[in-house]
């Protein structure tokens, strides 16, 4: 059964943080490039810590193994420097898919007692 073994890692492209850069008074949209680099198909999901600010899309996907999605994030207008961003950043969970699922997400891979892994993405802002 596929909820036994724990996820395998995955990859991102940035590996370790997402920069903006100003001006802030248009939306900017940044690629990011997920890999799951395991030997098993897992579903994604992303969350953000300011849903007014940022937006990923696709939201949340299904990979096979060695398979790559592009996610746009975008961050919307605001004011720099009068707006809180120190927490600001995206989190990728995900978890191996039940075997024999069909490929296509489902939110309930995430509340059984499978493991779910995450990883953070802190998001910059150079002004």
């Amino acid at each position: 059964m596929a909820q036994s073994v724990p996820p395998g890692d995955i990859q991102t492209q940035p590996n370790t943080k997402i920069v903006f850069n100003a001006p802030y008074d248009d939306k900017h949209t940044y690629h990011i490039k997920v890999i799951n680099s395991s030997a098993r198909r897992i579903g994604y999901g992303i969350k953000t810590t300011n849903m007014k600010r940022l937006g990923v899309d696709p939201p949340c996907g299904v990979l096979d193994p060695k398979e790559a999605v592009l996610l746009a994030v975008s961050c919307d207008a605001f004011a720099y420097g009068q707006e809180d961003t120190n927490n600001d950043r995206i989190t990728i969970e995900w978890t191996n898919t039940p075997d024999g699922a069909a490929k296509q997400f489902r939110r309930e891979w995430f509340q059984g007692d499978g493991m779910v892994r995450r990883k953070n993405l802190p998001i910059e802002y150079n002004p």
